[in-house]
């Protein structure tokens, strides 16, 4: 232990480096294990598109939307849901949602904006339309 706590003295950057990293390790942790929006995998995504009628909400940018999209996926960018214009998606409310963004990253801070408003259901798509297209799933331009 004296070793641990010479080191810390000896180097007070490196310690505070670490106690950062480490606390924002164990915030993002409990963050997500505290968060109404559920993290899915593709495969689940699909189960809950064709069992229980989930509705995909894409937030990209409507030309990347036009370059590929999942059937069926309503085009509502992030900017707008973040805004609060909720119109396009107010009728699924009491239906699972599935959001959905290039790589991921975005879908959560969306999420909880919908959490927020009273969505039930919400859930986010890992990995984005990246990870959708790795699996070779369906994608529709139309």
């Amino acid at each position: 232990m004296q070793e641990y706590l010479d080191f810390a003295a000896n180097h007070p950057l490196l310690t505070m480096a670490w106690l950062g990293l480490a606390s924002a390790v164990v915030y993002m942790t409990v963050a997500s294990r505290l968060s109404k929006v559920q993290v899915v995998a593709s495969q689940q995504a699909v189960l809950l598109i064709n069992k229980q009628d989930a509705a995909v909400v894409d937030v990209r940018a409507a030309e990347e939307f036009r370059k590929g999209h999942i059937a069926g996926a309503i085009n509502v960018p992030a900017s707008q849901l973040k805004a609060n214009n909720l119109n396009l998606i107010e009728k699924f409310k009491d239906k699972p949602l599935v959001l959905v963004c290039e790589t991921g990253m975005t879908t959560s801070g969306v999420g909880r904006v919908l959490t927020k408003a009273g969505f039930k259901q919400v859930y986010a798509l890992r990995g984005g339309m990246a990870d959708w297209r790795s699996q070779n799933l369906p994608v529709t331009k139309r």
